[in-house]
């Protein structure tokens, strides 16, 4: 018969204590072989991930593709993550680097353009890199461009003539199209963009104004009397509706708001929405690559890899194609809807990163428009 070795309880607290430090160790060997990207959902597909695995094999790196989930959400949950030190790699809307006293800033490193490993960044569009909002102190830049958008306004062609196509932002608050257009509830900073911009102003007069220390401006353009506020609020009384994630394409629209995918989407099934390429220019946004403070070595070769297969043609292309975003390389095809990058995503049109007080003001200058619409009518839609 074999004996049985009974373990007394000091001998279990020895033999644990010496385990905890190898399952410790072999944890962070494991997590030290993981490239862990944060992104927003269908930016990096199950494909991309395989082939960039492959890339890096081939290559004789060991690390593999980690897509963080949660998906990215926003300025805040963005920041959280890369500070818990979550994430290696993140897809960073431009204006976010710099918001609230540059905090993201701090926890990202400078990319170096000139790294062997990076050859598809020369195909970039130029107007798109060496941002200032994307520079650091040393003006190194701290993003490289993936693909932009911008807040478009589409008009149903099936409905309204060609003849009848707006041409200005003007339109938004005539008689004509009262009740018939939509605006974005989520981040309302670019309708108050558009009630500056039908004044002749830039849409991001305010934020201007504070970078400035022009308190004169700032109070007269968040007056609650003021011209900018009526503005608002009679553009708030005259939309249809709201949306907050996607655009809702209700019978009674014939112009909708949106980013740009839903479009393609409902074009697909017959529809005929276009972009009004309104005379006074679109506000934009850009989404970015970035490296987290602490990549090094090989872990940083291999994120350039990755970085330098998502600007190559392949990917940009479905940037274009799939997600009606504006490719930032100069490879792809332009997106028949909204045009190339050096025509649609300019500068000055690009949100900017608000700070604390701009931002609340902007909040302060909306809540009054939606109390004032919504005692006015209710919408068919939210």
């Amino acid at each position: 018969m074999t004996s049985i070795k009974i373990l007394t309880f000091p001998s279990i607290i020895i033999l644990v204590l010496t385990l905890i430090p190898t399952l410790f160790f072999a944890k962070d060997t494991q997590a030290d072989h993981w490239l862990r990207v944060l992104t927003w959902e269908g930016y990096v597909t199950q494909e991309d991930v395989d082939k960039v695995n492959t890339l890096l094999k081939e290559q004789g790196y060991k690390y593999k593709i980690d897509i963080v989930t949660p998906y990215a959400q926003g300025v805040e949950q963005m920041y959280n993550l890369i500070r818990a030190k979550q994430c290696d790699i993140t897809f960073l809307t431009l204006f976010f680097i710099k918001m609230q006293k540059e905090k993201t800033a701090k926890l990202i490193q400078a990319i170096n353009i000139h790294s062997p490993r990076l050859t598809n960044y020369a195909d970039l569009y130029p107007n798109l890199t060496g941002l200032d909002m994307g520079m650091n102190s040393g003006n190194q830049p701290l993003y490289i461009p993936w693909a932009g958008g911008i807040y478009g306004f589409y008009i149903d062609k099936n409905k309204v003539a060609e003849d009848q196509i707006p041409e200005s932002v003007d339109a938004l608050w005539q008689d004509k199209w009262q009740h018939k257009f939509s605006l974005n509830q989520s981040q309302e900073w670019y309708n108050l963009g558009l009630a500056l911009m039908r004044q002749g102003l830039s849409p991001f007069s305010l934020y201007e104004a504070f970078q400035q220390e022009d308190r004169q401006v700032v109070r007269k353009i968040s007056a609650p009397n003021g011209v900018t506020q009526q503005q608002l609020s009679s553009l708030y009384r005259a939309a249809g509706g709201f949306w907050k994630s996607s655009p809702k394409f209700h019978q009674d629209l014939l112009i909708v708001s949106s980013w740009g995918p839903e479009i393609i989407a409902e074009n697909a099934k017959g529809a005929d929405w276009q972009l009004i390429d309104f005379k006074e220019g679109h506000m934009a946004w850009l989404d970015t690559i970035n490296f987290v403070k602490g990549l090094e070595g090989r872990k940083l070769e291999a994120a350039e890899i990755f970085a330098n297969y998502f600007i190559g043609k392949q990917v940009q292309t479905r940037v274009s194609q799939k997600l009606s975003m504006v490719p930032a390389s100069k490879l792809a095809p332009v997106n028949i809807m909204l045009g190339d990058a050096s025509k649609i995503l300019k500068e000055n049109m690009f949100v900017p990163p608000y700070d604390h007080s701009s931002y609340e003001i902007m909040k302060k200058m909306t809540d009054r428009a939606n109390k004032d619409a919504s005692q006015v009518s209710s919408f068919p839609f939210h």
